[in-house]
C-alpha cells in the first residue's frame, strides 16, 4: 500500500471481513455484508477491486473463482491510518493529539491509570 492510498470507510468494512477470515471469494465477501450493510455486490466488487489496486488485498486464482486475502495486517493498517491522521490534522505531533485528547475526553479512573503505566514503561525504554 502505497502511502498515499488511504483506505476508505467503506474499504474498511470490506478489510474488517477479511481479517476474520481469509481467503474469501467475493461471493462469500457479498454474503457476510448483505444484512449489515445496504450495498449491492457491484458496489462490493468495486471496493474489491479498488483494494486490489491500492494493494492492500491480494488475489489467488482456486479453479473458476478468484480469492481474495489481506496483504496487510489490521495492526499495519492502523499504524498507517493513524499516522496519516496526525499528520493531516495535528501536523504529525503526537504531543498535540495526546494533549487534546486528554483536555477534551472524559477518562475513567483506570483509563488514566493504563495510561500512566504506558508513559512510565516508554520512559524506562529509553
Amino acid at each position: 500500500m502505497s502511502t498515499h492510498s488511504k483506505i476508505s470507510d467503506a474499504e474498511w468494512i470490506i478489510m474488517e471481513q477479511l481479517w476474520k477470515k481469509s481467503p474469501q471469494t467475493s461471493a462469500e465477501i457479498i454474503d457476510k455484508l448483505k444484512d449489515s450493510t445496504e450495498w449491492n455486490p457491484k458496489t462490493i466488487h468495486t471496493l474489491i477491486n479498488r483494494l486490489v489496486k491500492k494493494e492492500v488485498l491480494g488475489v489467488k486464482k482456486e479453479g473458476r473463482f478468484k480469492q481474495f486475502y489481506p496483504l496487510l495486517s489490521a495492526e499495519e493498517c492502523r499504524k498507517r491510518e493513524t499516522t496519516s491522521f496526525l499528520k493531516k490534522i495535528y501536523a504529525g505531533s503526537r504531543q498535540m493529539f495526546i494533549l487534546n485528547f486528554i483536555k477534551n475526553e472524559k477518562l475513567t479512573d483506570k483509563e488514566i491509570e493504563e495510561l500512566r503505566k504506558i508513559l512510565n514503561q516508554k520512559k524506562n525504554e529509553d
